[in-house]
C-alpha cells in the first residue's frame, strides 16, 4: 500500500521536531548555565518585599507564635451594661405599632416596634433600652420607661 502525500509531510514533521529536541537538549548539556545555590535563593526584607540581599540580622524582629492572628480575632466578653443605652422617643404612632428612638449617645435614630415595648410610651418619653441589628438597621429591643431623676 502506497503511503500519501499528508502521511509523508506529517512522518517529516515529526523527525524534524524529534531532530530539533535533540539538538536543543545537547545544546543544554554542552552549555550549561549553571547557577549556583547564592544566585537562586530569593530573600524577604523587613518590609516583606522579595530581594537578592539576605536581610540585616540586627532588624530582625523575633515573633512568638502566639502573638500570630489568621483570621478574625476572638471577641472578648461583652459587658451587659455596655448593650444599654438611654434616648428619647422623637415618633412614635401607637395604631400603626412603630416609633423611632434619638439614642442620648451616638445621636442615631434607632427603629422601635410596639412588640419591644415594656412600657407604654409617648413622643418626648426618655427610655433605656437595648439595640439590636436587623435586616434593615439597628432595631431597638427590651424598651422601658426610663426612672425620674
Amino acid at each position: 500500500m502506497a503511503e500519501t502525500w499528508n502521511k509523508k509531510e506529517r512522518e517529516k514533521k515529526k523527525q524534524q521536531s524529534k531532530r530539533e529536541k535533540k539538538e536543543r537538549m545537547q545544546e543544554r548539556k554542552d552549555n550549561p548555565v549553571a547557577k549556583s545555590m547564592d544566585d537562586m535563593m530569593a530573600y524577604i526584607d523587613e518590609n516583606g518585599n522579595i530581594s537578592s540581599t539576605p536581610p540585616d540580622p540586627k532588624k530582625m524582629r523575633k515573633v512568638k507564635l502566639e502573638d500570630i492572628e489568621i483570621g478574625v480575632p476572638r471577641q472578648g466578653d461583652i459587658n451587659p451594661e455596655d448593650l444599654i443605652r438611654k434616648g428619647t422617643v422623637t415618633f412614635f404612632n401607637g395604631a400603626k405599632g412603630y416609633g423611632f428612638i434619638k439614642d442620648l449617645e451616638t445621636q442615631e435614630s434607632v427603629f422601635v416596634h410596639i412588640n419591644a415595648l415594656k412600657d407604654e410610651v409617648n413622643e418626648g418619653s426618655k427610655v433605656i433600652f437595648e439595640v439590636e441589628m436587623g435586616p434593615k438597621g439597628a432595631n431597638a429591643i427590651n424598651v422601658k420607661l426610663a426612672p425620674a431623676t
